[in-house]
């Protein structure tokens, strides 16, 4: 029910508005405020989502029952709603129409005051078009002026002859009225002009007014803004000098390349603020954080919260184990490189159009369904010239910067948004590109060097081929981040299912905390009929292993049928005791925005699926927003300036990396037919080598060589190694180092040649001298 009082300001209460066809009338919260009417779900999406909003300035207001009226903004907006009774009808309609009038009333008056010191400033020509105006009515007004002191003159002068010559009256009671006569008119022209010009004058008062109080303000906003700016810089002064007496004072013990913990913990106690924290906001940092420095009696201390229903009590039992393998690995922290912008290399923004090849997907497709797409021979007309390897690589880097926020942040619960920030932007780039990438051939690798200018590099190896599977490792000075890809496809006939089954890993160097989350599920529709188009579905847990913390994702499936806006997801950030910190909400092709819950209903759970929490919260910040796309990338692919340089020819580049794979290079360049003959000519070569170890492992378990067949039978991956992950009980492929030493020494010794046509013979090592 309405609020009872029929106020112009604010007025709200529950309506009834059509929907479609299927559902009719729905149940709708509505909000009428400033001129505005609003409509929810219910009360409690006011805070963070509104469904539809109407400004009642121009708007139509139509009777159409005694419980039915229409809001039209002229076509572009109609609301049709419906009231409960007749009486609550009445008063939404009143409450509109005097919303109306001081929304017209309002607009009126601003249209008369609105004037910025821009609009006078920046528009030179008004300016002077304004003065010159005035200046002409300046000078009428003087000319006048003249006019009147010189008939008055002659006025007087006729009067004064009047009375000395009474006799021949008649004449110049004549002329004296001439002289009058033109007094007046004199007269009329100058009050004339004088009010011009006070109209003129008056016009103008309220918008030089206007902008001088803007000037006021836009003083005293800069004002304080450098008084801040004052007192930041003297903190950092300070800090800066404390953070270099006490890297001089543990150079005794370190030689700068490694992370020395004691110093980190020093710094930490003083609660000094450095420049990487300053791109975060001011959090106190938490108690978890501070346990981390002193890894030998924090293992014990560190609370293990209750799992979540579904997670294996595995994963609690190793906590402990966890936080000490993270204070190893933040010991022991890899060397990269620094960061040098003067001698990063301009990168290219654009690849060739893509030509008009057109194919029948459901000629392919329809001889498929249930089976896994991985095995099915594909042309690259349905391609998009990269590799699966340089996919994922280019899904998990472009935003890259959040993971740099991320690691500034002191607060582990602030510093899990922007993780979860960066697990949602893994998914933006399928709303522009439907093409499928090349399937990698084993033992295929992917670098991308990005130290100079972005701070981190990155290696992808495909480690498996049936099932198909691949490793990336990709490392900074503040961060760490290592996942593997392995999934499972099916067509279902009308969509096509893509269900990961691997975990992500994001280490940070500072506070020590290692975070872990599989990926979310991926379909794509509209197979045999339409555009074709992917959504993401499903339910993402990130787990903080070194604090207990949990961010909890969820995407929404798109449908037709629902009123939740497309590629919508939310989340929830809780701390280990379980209760929600920040909330996320937005979409995975736009921007995602949180914000700090003040205080929230304990009972809520950890699963998305449970009651939501109740929960107060503070204004919204924006955490990540999608770049915007470049000029013809529908032309190209859909590929925006980072995915342009992901297959951009480098130097001295492993002889397998997916940038010297022909076909992909031919595709690119619009030479289908020919990228199509050298694919089919690659895979038939990967079989040949499949082949030719099969018939190695007969040969060995025939002569009751087991143990040497079983050896011969698993393919090594070059870089990583497999082995059991302690946090997640999975899997999974570590890199074990000497890929950025080999490719300085340009040692590529032991890499098969994947991408030379030739027969099994043919498939031995690349010796050093021929690489």
């Amino acid at each position: 029910m309405p609020d009872g009082k029929v106020s112009p300001d604010n007025y709200r209460g529950w309506l009834y508005k059509w929907t479609n066809y299927i559902r009719g009338y729905q149940r709708r919260w509505c909000v009428l405020n400033s001129g505005l009417l609003s409509y929810y779900r219910n009360e409690a999406e006011m805070a963070h989502t509104c469904r539809g909003t109407i400004n009642l300035a121009g708007a139509l207001i139509d009777t159409i029952d005694s419980l039915s009226f229409v809001i039209s903004s002229g076509g572009t907006q109609t609301f049709h709603l419906q009231a409960s009774t007749e009486v609550e009808r009445g008063r939404w309609v009143t409450a509109l129409e005097l919303a109306k009038a001081k929304a017209i009333k309002m607009a009126e008056a601003e249209q008369q005051s609105s004037c910025s010191w821009e609009e006078l400033t920046g528009q030179s020509a008004n300016a002077e078009n304004l003065l010159s105006s005035m200046n002409g009515k300046l000078e009428g007004l003087l000319a006048c002026n003249e006019l009147v002191t010189k008939h008055a003159h002659q006025l007087q002068r006729q009067l004064t002859n009047l009375d000395e010559a009474m006799l021949n009256a008649a004449p110049e009671l004549k002329t004296a009225h001439e002289k009058a006569m033109l007094f007046k008119i004199s007269s009329n022209a100058m009050l004339g002009a004088c009010s011009d010009f006070v109209s003129l004058a008056q016009s103008q008062k309220l918008k030089w007014a206007h902008a001088l109080q803007q000037e006021r303000s836009k003083r005293v906003q800069l004002e304080e803004q450098l008084e801040t700016l004052a007192k930041q810089h003297a903190s950092l002064e300070k800090a800066v000098k404390r953070r270099t007496g006490a890297l001089a004072a543990g150079n005794d013990s370190t030689d700068g390349r490694h992370f020395n913990s004691r110093y980190a913990d020093d710094v930490t106690s003083e609660g000094s603020v450095d420049t990487d924290s300053y791109l975060c906001k001011d959090h106190p940092s938490s108690d978890d954080d501070e346990e981390f420095f002193d890894a030998e009696d924090s293992v014990t201390s560190v609370s293990s919260p209750t799992p979540p229903a579904g997670q294996t009590s595995t994963v609690a039992g190793v906590r402990g184990s966890a936080v000490a393998a993270a204070a190893s690995c933040a010991e022991e922290w890899p060397v990269v490189p620094d960061r040098n912008p003067s001698r990063a290399r301009q990168r290219r923004t654009l690849i060739g159009t893509k030509p008009a090849h057109r194919m029948n997907l459901w000629s392919i497709m329809k001889n498929c369904i249930g089976r896994d797409l991985s095995k099915i021979p594909m042309p690259v007309n349905f391609n998009e010239p990269l590799s699966f390897l340089q996919k994922v690589c280019e899904v998990n880097m472009e935003y890259s910067d959040l993971l740099d926020r991320a690691a500034a942040c002191e607060d582990s619960l602030e510093q899990l948004v922007y993780v979860a920030a960066h697990n949602i932007s893994t998914c933006n780039t399928t709303v522009h590109r439907t093409g499928k990438p090349f399937n990698p051939m084993l033992g295929e690798t992917f670098e991308l060097d990005r130290t100079a200018d972005l701070g981190w590099r990155c290696l992808c190896e495909q480690v498996s081929h049936h099932p198909p599977a691949l490793a990336l490792d990709c490392r900074s000075k503040e961060w760490h981040m290592y996942l593997d890809y392995s999934a499972s496809s099916k067509f279902r006939g009308k969509y096509l299912q893509i269900i990961p089954h691997s975990y992500a890993h994001v280490q940070f160097r500072r506070s020590g905390n290692h975070y872990t989350n599989k990926l979310v599920q991926s379909t794509v529709h509209n197979i045999i009929v339409g555009k074709l188009w992917v959504d993401q579905s499903g339910e993402v847990e990130i787990v903080n292993h070194t604090t207990g913390d949990r961010c909890q994702l969820k995407f929404y499936a798109y449908s037709y049928f629902s009123n939740q806006t497309p590629r919508k997801v939310t989340g929830v950030i809780y701390d280990k005791t379980k209760n929600a910190r920040y909330m996320l909400s937005g979409t995975w092709d736009s921007k995602i925005e949180f914000w700090k819950v003040s205080s929230s209903d304990p009972t809520g759970g950890h699963g998305i699926a449970s009651r939501v929490p109740t929960v107060k919260s503070g204004p919204s910040s924006t955490v990540w927003q999608m770049n915007p796309m470049p000029v013809g990338h529908e032309n190209r692919y859909g590929f925006t300036d980072f995915a342009c340089a992901m297959n951009e020819p480098e130097p001295n580049i492993a002889p397998t990396d997916s940038r010297l794979r022909p076909d992909q290079r031919l595709m690119e360049a619009g030479r289908f037919d020919e990228a199509n003959t050298i694919k089919i000519q690659l895979e038939d070569k990967q079989r040949e080598r499949r082949r030719h170890r099969e018939a190695q492992v007969a040969a060995l378990e025939a002569q009751g060589k087991q143990a040497e067949a079983a050896e011969v039978s698993r393919h090594k991956p070059k870089w990583f190694r497999a082995e059991q992950d302690p946090l997640t009980g999975a899997v999974h492929h570590r890199y074990v180092g000497n890929y950025w030493e080999s490719k300085e020494r340009q040692d590529w010794g032991g890499l098969v040649q994947i991408f030379k046509a030739g027969d099994a013979a043919s498939t031995g090592a690349v010796s050093s001298a021929s690489a």
